[in-house]
């Protein structure tokens, strides 16, 4: 199925405007500047849609402090304008990240992920770790996590 989305790698600072209105909003286009977005391990696949910039993802080397795996990546700041979700966009997103890792021998994949994200993150095969907590300011989290293969 040909959805349309271009998936590319972009800078850390073109995430910010879809951070911003989909995981931050009312905040400062500042509160969606992530700790290691500049790292030279950390990478960000930007989709887009009739050449706009509808989705991202961040994928920055970080073990979880729960899983024993030595090289794990965070998948932090995923994020899809409102009026272009539920088209499969994060999925892909998700997936194409999901390769490159792959392609880097990396086999651990995980987040924080927000309580309203969970069923979607569960349809991408990732499964809840732990129990739900709050990020202040944000809300209710929780970690999950793939092995890819």
């Amino acid at each position: 199925m040909d959805t349309g989305l271009q998936i590319n790698s972009i800078s850390a600072a073109e995430t910010y405007p879809i951070r911003q209105p989909v995981l931050r909003p009312g905040k400062p286009l500042a509160s969606c500047v992530f700790d290691g977005d500049d790292f030279p391990t950390t990478f960000h696949l930007g989709g887009f849609y009739k050449n706009r910039l509808v989705a991202v993802a961040t994928f920055m080397e970080h073990n979880q402090l729960d899983h024993k795996s030595k090289i794990a990546v965070q998948v932090r700041g995923m994020a899809v304008l409102k009026e272009y979700q539920g088209r499969g966009f994060g999925k892909l997103l998700l997936n194409f990240g999901e390769k490159l890792l792959l392609d880097r021998r990396i086999k651990t994949v995980w987040m924080n992920a927000r309580e309203i994200a969970v069923p979607f993150y569960k349809n991408c095969g990732y499964n809840t770790i732990g129990k739900a907590f709050i990020i202040p300011g944000i809300g209710i989290h929780f970690v999950m996590l793939k092995n890819l293969s």
